[in-house]
């Protein structure tokens, strides 16, 4: 039977950096404003905060301020995973140890490791943890693919309880395989619905980072029973979410946020400043979409 960490929308939250580091204090006043607007979860240290930029002691301590910002009024899940499994098991026991509720582990990148490798991995992994451990299967980012086979052995693992899915043509065959063992989340702003209607519990958005409510509202319409309201929801949001991908997130996203006023800062190296008229692009989308809430909290 899944156990859900959440149900509704998680935010994977971007870190808002400086020339010389993070920036904790906007990181709490981020975190306060996905609370204030009804995000259900923060996902801290994720892909969209550019977690494979930092330094060993900035992962910890963003994590520990997320957890302290969040003060226990929704689930912090802190992304620990790496493409050394000695090294993501380090980081997962001290994000348990920082009061994190859960690790997301995505696979390992670059080394393009086998299924059984995988497995070890993930086995390994969780086993040093006493916390719920969430898959996130990406293999666009990563090259490797959690097979649905994979699944079906990592499900004698207790505490391996969700997957941020991406990729969404297997989950039939994922639930085919592993019945309701595994709480689904949707790692794709645009095929939300489409997940719940797989029986997903929600989401982990980037979009959210600049509309948790709306994307939060999107998901319950659709738990309570209303499915029109959430697919035009789903539909209506599309034209941002291409927005938010038309480079490779969290360019854009961060993008976003700075034109709006939430003063994030730039990304890291390799990653860098959108071309000129993506950013207009971007500023042209915004436009058509009501903001109002940030206006009210970082204005």
């Amino acid at each position: 039977m899944a156990r859900p960490i959440f149900t509704g929308a998680g935010v994977a939250i971007v870190t808002p950096f400086t020339q010389t580091g993070i920036d904790y204090k906007k990181l709490e006043q981020l975190i306060d404003f996905q609370i204030k607007n009804k995000v259900d979860s923060i996902i801290i240290c994720g892909s969209t905060g550019e977690a494979a930029t930092m330094d060993h002691e900035e992962h910890v301590n963003a994590i520990k301020c997320a957890v302290d910002a969040v003060a226990g009024r929704v689930p912090v899940i802190a992304g620990t995973g790496s493409n050394d499994t000695a090294y993501g098991i380090e980081l997962s026991k001290e994000a348990q140890a920082a009061g994190a509720d859960a690790v997301l582990l995505v696979t390992p990148y670059y080394n393009k490791c086998t299924q059984e490798g995988l497995y070890r991995h993930y086995k390994a992994t969780a086993e040093s943890v006493d916390i719920p451990c969430v898959l996130y299967n990406v293999p666009s980012r990563t090259n490797v693919n959690i097979s649905p086979e994979l699944l079906y052995r990592l499900a004698d693992i207790e505490n391996i309880v969700a997957i941020k899915e991406c990729n969404f043509g297997q989950v039939p065959e994922i639930l085919n395989l592993t019945g309701d063992r595994y709480a689904l989340y949707s790692g794709e702003d645009g095929l939300v619905v489409p997940m719940l209607s797989l029986g997903a519990y929600g989401v982990i958005s980037v979009v959210a980072n600049l509309m948790p409510e709306y994307e939060s509202t999107m998901v319950h319409a659709y738990v309570d029973g209303d499915i029109e309201k959430a697919k035009k929801m789903q539909i209506d949001v599309i034209p941002f979410v291409k927005a938010m991908f038309c480079e490779v997130n969290p360019i854009p996203v961060k993008e976003a946020m700075n034109i709006v006023g939430m003063n994030v800062g730039p990304c890291r190296l390799p990653l860098c400043e959108m071309s000129s008229k993506n950013h207009d692009y971007v500023a042209d989308v915004l436009k058509k979409y009501d903001l109002s809430a940030i206006d009210a909290f970082f204005k």
